[in-house]
């Protein structure tokens, strides 16, 4: 029997859902997602080009206008220095973790904001690639 989930839990995992379906359509191939290692959770890894991609998902739920009376400047916002480094730590931890991973010429650390509306739509999506 299923506990009860935690609503920022499940908004997290839509927001991760859409990043993911997004990558995809971007020609992104999913390699992991929810990915823990040593160092930490990762939300998504992919592959494009030859190059994998860690990718950090940070998701809100609001209208554009409660945004913007609020100020707010996105879910990207929420991305700092200290968890730039944790996810930069984890991505080193999945490399490491993963030798038969798919061989790439370079990584790439990208941060996918989504704003979910209150009907639970996509409101907005940021792609912010090489964000750290």
């Amino acid at each position: 029997m299923e506990s009860k989930t935690n609503p920022r839990h499940a908004l997290g995992r839509l927001g991760e859902e859409v990043a993911a379906r997004h990558l995809e359509q971007r020609g992104h191939e999913i390699l992991a997602r929810g990915a823990r290692t040593a160092a930490g959770e990762l939300d998504i890894v992919a592959l494009a080009n030859g190059t994998i991609v860690f990718v950090e998902v940070k998701t809100r739920r609001a209208s554009a206008l409660q945004r913007e009376l609020a100020g707010e400047q996105g879910p990207l916002a929420g991305i700092d220095a200290r968890k730039a480094a944790r996810v930069r730590r984890a991505g080193a931890a999945w490399l490491s973790e993963h030798p038969a991973r798919p061989r790439a010429r370079s990584i790439r650390f990208d941060a996918i904001g989504v704003v979910i509306d209150g009907a639970g739509r996509v409101g907005a999506l940021e792609h912010l690639e090489g964000a750290f």
